[in-house]
């Protein structure tokens, strides 16, 4: 993503790069930024310093691992500097009382994911839940490439959260999980997760509420992981302008 986002930069004219950080033992620092993500070169040094590139900033993206999430946001709300966080599988290294916190000092959009397709997918998918009957079950398909470490995938989980909360439902007792974990009879309210792992697919969506004689599907298919990158750019700008507050990639169509 950080190569993606090196790239796509060049489709916005209003944005420069500041800093391009990698972790202290990535075999990327030192080198040009431009010339690791495929374009010509910017004369910018991928770096560890994190404070350092934050002293040029006016928004910061963070795409990288959940251990190392916590440290940028520390980072960012100390430099008063917006971030954008797209990492995924977040929830196992910061909490919801560790994020709100900081939105007390910076302006803070974490989203699982970036893609403005998948966004007007999500508001659909709430419409949807809120609008047909409880006799439409919910059963959430996704399939992304071999190496995708979380299962089911951010915006999965993201839509089933939506689904629940549309219809009112705790979402602990909404989310169903594997139908192999369990026998029986499916139960009132829940969503269940199919979840495919193979190839290089960059990721598929697909939301079917299924009632008495017929279904609605409402799906998403990515196949340029460049949309994950113009997306969050494209929120990043709207999140420099914002004052400290929490948000979500739904609050830039506002």
């Amino acid at each position: 993503m950080g190569r993606a986002l090196t790239r796509t930069a060049a489709e916005f004219p209003q944005l420069t790069l500041a800093g391009a950080i990698a972790s202290p033992h990535s075999n990327a620092l030192g080198r040009d930024a431009g010339e690791l993500a495929g374009i010509e070169p910017l004369g910018l040094a991928v770096s560890a310093d994190l404070a350092g590139a934050l002293q040029n900033a006016d928004v910061a993206i963070d795409f990288s691992l959940p251990e190392a999430s916590g440290a940028h946001l520390a980072a960012c709300r100390a430099s008063g500097i917006p971030l954008l966080i797209g990492t995924t599988g977040l929830a196992q290294a910061l909490g919801e009382a560790d994020l709100a916190q900081a939105a007390q000092h910076i302006a803070l959009l974490v989203a699982s994911n970036t893609s403005l397709g998948v966004t007007l997918l999500t508001e659909l998918v709430r419409h949807a839940a809120a609008a047909l009957p409880v006799e439409f079950d919910v059963e959430i398909l996704e399939t992304h490439h071999r190496m995708k470490r979380d299962a089911p995938s951010g915006t999965a989980l993201t839509l089933a959260r939506t689904v629940a909360d549309a219809r009112g439902i705790a979402p602990a007792e909404a989310l169903a999980g594997a139908r192999s974990a369990r026998s029986g009879p499916r139960r009132p309210g829940e969503v269940g997760f199919a979840v495919v792992r193979g190839g290089d697919v960059v990721g598929e969506h697909d939301v079917r509420f299924l009632g008495p004689g017929e279904q609605l599907v409402l799906g998403h298919r990515a196949t340029d992981r460049a949309i994950f990158a113009r997306g969050a750019l494209t929120a990043a700008l709207w999140l420099a302008r914002q004052p400290a507050g929490r948000y979500e990639m739904r609050d830039i169509f506002v």
